[in-house]
């Protein structure tokens, strides 16, 4: 489902934002393409320190949007810049060889938040 476009993207640095919501209005939270990690299976693995808001969301309504992209990474017709939109549900790993895995990267991060894909969209 991830295209080598995708990623593509996420060897270069940009802007990713993650969109949760529970009974409320749409929480938005942000981090970098190089945080992301992508299994063997296309899930994506995701350093948390914080995104409290994002995990209480996600503990009442686990759909999750995601937005990426880089500008220097060429898009439809060879224009310069391209995105993507990631839609799937989400959860919090505290403990386990993937969490340790992202611990021994990411030393900050309190909890991991894992996205299972179920649809990718190139938008630019």
């Amino acid at each position: 489902m991830l295209t080598e476009k995708f990623y593509d993207v996420l060897k270069h640095e940009g802007v990713v934002s993650i969109i949760s919501w529970g009974t409320a209005e749409p929480h938005v939270v942000n981090t970098w393409n190089s945080y992301l990690v992508v299994t063997a299976d296309e899930r994506i693995l995701i350093p948390a320190y914080g995104m409290r808001k994002t995990e209480k969301n996600i503990n009442q309504n686990n759909k999750v949007k995601m937005a990426l992209g880089s500008k220097e990474v060429l898009g439809y017709k060879d224009y310069q810049g391209t995105g993507f939109a990631i839609e799937g549900t989400a959860k919090y790993l505290e403990s386990g060889s993937e969490f340790d895995m992202m611990k021994e990267k990411f030393s900050f991060l309190t909890r991991v938040l894992e996205i299972t894909v179920t649809s990718a969209q190139q938008k630019i």
